[in-house]
């Protein structure tokens, strides 16, 4: 006798590595169709490196302004994604009670950090290939270990999420979308990205290099433009900026 199948619900949560790629998924998605998020991410990294690689807008010192260039704007990609990107997405989120309700769900707060952490390394995958597409296009000619490159960029994107979800669990949303913009353009400018620090009066270089942008930007010119093995400052600086910001997140973040 053919023994009955059991069709009655199994409710339950799915698995959580299940729940993060969904999550993660859905978060890639909705920064992929923002048309805002698009040009913040990709466009305008994309713009900067065609325009001032060909047209000789800034003097970069020596050498060819493409292998200067693309190293920063790689850099400017990972900020505008894991900072002003992560920091307005998240800002709105918690204004209109988006972070509170998944918070409740099976998926946990701990769960949908992790999420948006996933979300944020996928997009910098996509504009890294893209990025490193056009400038290869453009003659580029990359040196040195990609590892350390890698190193680089996580620590970057550790550096910036911190100060990105620092901003936006503490200030209002439209505080967020207001500052969050405001530092990317001083960063944009006095991080190294398309101006050498060299440029800026002698006196400030010792602050501008404490930034995470010109300590990333630094290293990932240092490995890729000059092959240099991976660099202890920009490391340091960081590594600095990450643990700081973090560790302010994990006191300060406000779901609701």
């Amino acid at each position: 006798m053919t023994p009955a199948l059991d069709l009655s619900p199994a409710p339950g949560a799915a698995p959580f590595p299940r729940m993060v790629l969904a999550q993660a998924g859905s978060e890639v998605r909705t920064m992929l169709r923002n048309g805002e998020q698009l040009l913040l991410t990709l466009i305008i990294p994309v713009l900067l490196l065609v325009g001032f690689s060909l047209a000789p807008l800034v003097d970069v010192g020596g050498g060819r302004r493409v292998d200067f260039l693309a190293p920063g704007v790689l850099a400017l990609a990972v900020m505008s994604t894991a900072f002003t990107g992560q920091a307005i997405g998240t800002g709105f989120e918690r204004r209109y009670g988006v972070l509170k309700r998944l918070g409740a769900t099976p998926l946990s707060r701990a769960g949908l950090m992790l999420a948006k952490t996933a979300a944020v390394v996928a997009v910098e995958v996509i504009q890294a290939a893209v990025i490193v597409a056009v400038g290869l296009a453009l003659g580029w000619r990359p040196h040195g270990s990609f590892l350390a490159a890698a190193v680089l960029v996580v620590l970057g994107t550790a550096a910036f999420s911190g100060l990105g979800l620092l901003m936006a669990g503490t200030l209002r949303a439209e505080a967020t979308l207001a500052a969050a913009n405001l530092v990317y353009l001083v960063l944009l400018g006095a991080g190294g990205v398309i101006f050498p620090l060299s440029k800026f009066p002698e006196g400030a270089r010792p602050v501008l290099e404490l930034l995470p942008i010109s300590a990333l930007t630094g290293g990932l010119r240092a490995v890729l433009a000059q092959g240099a093995a991976l660099p202890l400052g920009p490391v340091l600086v960081l590594a600095g900026w990450a643990v700081l910001t973090l560790a302010l997140v994990s006191r300060l973040f406000r779901w609701e």
